[in-house]
């Protein structure tokens, strides 16, 4: 049987560092607003609001990597990725840096569609791009899908073989 084995790379050397995936805690909520700060407060009422299941990503010595929200639609019968966000050491966005570890939103997403099977969404995953290059980014490398947008950043469906190749990469 295959098993979910989620892993990230060190951006030095490229080697993949195996990683859990575990509810999020208070106190990895509260290390958002420690230094280094986190672009979000994940203390904020948006994020702790009770629709959305909120997971860490930790390293195996307890390296807090990246947050995660996930809301299950099962009647729309998908999982909709509402916020990925790496720890700073490792945030693309954030200029001036060499990132710690790469393949962080790769795993989350990974982990959207295991959600969505484990609540049988059949792996369909929806979520925004938050800047343009992100958007290219989804299209060309996960074969993500534009949905349509109203108004706000532009939205991405990952699903059927597209979805199912993103989430082999972590099965053993």
């Amino acid at each position: 049987m295959a098993k979910f084995v989620p892993f990230i790379l060190r951006a030095d050397s490229g080697q993949k560092i195996g990683v859990k995936i575990a509810r999020m805690k208070c106190a990895d909520a509260a290390q958002t607003e420690e230094e280094p700060l986190w672009q979000t407060s994940w203390m904020s009422e948006y994020i702790q609001s009770n629709s959305f299941e909120k997971y860490a990503l930790k390293t195996a010595d307890g390296e807090l990597v990246a947050l995660a929200a996930y809301e299950i639609l099962e009647n729309d019968v998908m999982v909709h990725i509402t916020y990925i966000e790496s720890q700073p050491q490792s945030n693309p966005t954030i200029v001036g840096q060499a990132r710690k570890y790469h393949g962080i939103g790769r795993v989350l997403i990974a982990y959207g569609i295991k959600l969505s099977i484990d609540h049988a969404c059949g792996g369909t995953v929806t979520f925004e791009a938050k800047v343009p290059e992100l958007a290219e980014h989804y299209v060309q490398n996960y074969g993500a899908s534009p949905l349509p947008s109203f108004g706000g950043a532009p939205r991405y469906e990952l699903s059927g073989e597209a979805a199912m190749k993103v989430f082999v990469m972590y099965l053993k």
